[in-house]
């Protein structure tokens, strides 16, 4: 069963890892199929790392292919991956996409605000994928892919374990590499006080926003508030509505998004990001995507998600809302969290790599430097940028035939053999 667009703030709602009798009359509600194309079908694998990972599976027909690992981003699932899978598995690869951990089906651990962040932290992210692909019995993975905020576990995973992640594959979001100790600073404690980390500089620019006029804030740093998981569940216009708004606004169908690189890590270069990224100081996501709600004409010519597609996402995050997803950003803000991963600082990512955005996608110049750290310094075997018109934030979504070119090519004459 799929709800419609009015009926999605009528389903029950429930906490997500709040308590494992509400848990388990969550999971009872799921309807017992996706909509998904033939050639792919679902499973639930267990990890070995405290996930039951649902996993969306294509090529599955032939054993001994090659593995190509693809991981979603937010607000998504494995499910985004769907209009790829096919292809991919054409090509003679198996092709596998998670649900990752706080997402979607895939159930365990504690998704609350009230949590142990240490979960949600790269490293387990990458145990989690480690644990899955070990479960499927690989030990050596073709390319692992990841899109948005699946980006940098695709980067981690190939930055900490080369030897088992042969080639990676980074879309929308740019991997600048571990965060650095401070160097040469124990000459003098005046050396030391002038040490400045792109982290750093980042949450200046980012606390600056509020003394801008009007004041804003950086999404990132409210999806790590406490309120942010009410405001989007329990969106004034619904869920549904909420998520195709902002599904369409940071889409190449926006007429609005038109990116290019700023300046300088300051709040006046980050204010002319998009409202979705740099937002007003009293909007909520839902308030600020509203504005930009297509017409029904607009939706009617959407052909990259239709409504039986929105409606795979509204009913999933109807039941279990965002919290679980929103803890991933929680991480990246907390610098106690970026400190653990100072334990690969200075390391790079060796193997054959190349990124992949919309040419209308806003998020690989959101963060200004790390587009260039990536390909200059982060990844010593980058091999090429494909920015594919027509697409913007979704670009797998928007332009499936093209991104699944890509990334053939790149496998067949950039990546190792397998």
């Amino acid at each position: 069963m799929f709800i419609s667009l009015r009926e999605s703030d009528s389903l029950p709602r429930y906490r997500f890892g709040a308590l494992p009798e509400a848990w388990e009359t969550c999971m009872n509600e799921i309807s017992n199929e996706l909509p998904l194309p033939d050639g792919i079908r679902a499973r639930m694998i267990d990890n070995g790392n405290g996930l039951s990972m649902h996993v969306l599976e294509a090529g599955f027909d032939a054993p001994g292919r090659p593995c190509i690992v693809l991981l979603h981003g937010f607000p998504e699932l494995a499910y985004s991956w769907r209009k790829i899978m096919k292809p991919l598995a054409d090509a003679g690869f198996y092709v596998i996409a998670p649900d990752q951990r706080g997402y979607g089906r895939t159930t365990g651990g504690n998704a609350l605000f009230d949590t142990d962040l240490d979960d949600f932290n790269f490293p387990n992210l990458v145990r989690d994928v480690l644990g899955l692909v070990s479960a499927l019995g690989y030990r050596r993975i073709a390319s692992v892919i990841g899109h948005d905020f699946g980006s940098p576990v695709a980067a981690w995973c190939a930055l900490i374990r080369p030897d088992v992640f042969a080639s990676v594959v980074m879309m929308s979001a740019p991997f600048a590499g571990p965060p650095a100790f401070a160097f040469n600073t124990a000459k003098d404690d005046a050396s030391a006080a002038r040490v400045e980390t792109a982290a750093n500089v980042m949450v200046e620019a980012v606390v600056g926003l509020a003394s801008l006029d009007p004041p804003r804030k950086h999404y990132q740093w409210y999806y790590s508030g406490a309120q942010a998981n009410d405001d989007m569940w329990h969106a004034p216009q619904g869920l549904a509505a909420f998520l195709r708004a902002y599904f369409h606004v940071k889409s190449a169908d926006w007429p609005g998004n038109h990116p290019h690189p700023l300046a300088s890590v300051t709040p006046d270069q980050l204010a002319l990001l998009p409202a979705y990224y740099v937002m007003l100081a009293d909007a909520t996501m839902p308030q600020t995507v509203a504005e930009h709600m297509p017409g029904a004409d607009q939706v009617a010519a959407c052909a990259w998600l239709s409504d039986r597609d929105l409606n795979v996402y509204a009913s999933e995050y109807a039941r279990t809302g965002f919290q679980g997803a929103l803890n991933w950003y929680r991480c990246g803000t907390d610098a106690r969290y970026a400190a653990a991963l100072r334990t690969w600082s200075g390391r790079t990512i060796d193997v054959p790599s190349c990124f992949i955005a919309g040419a209308s996608d806003w998020g690989y110049y959101q963060r200004p430097g790390d587009f260039e750290a990536m390909r200059v310094l982060t990844c010593t075997d980058f091999r090429a940028t494909h920015l594919i018109e027509g697409a913007g934030h979704w670009v797998q979504q928007e332009q499936p035939s093209t991104v699944a070119s890509r990334i053939l090519r790149f496998l067949r004459h950039d990546a190792p053999a397998v």
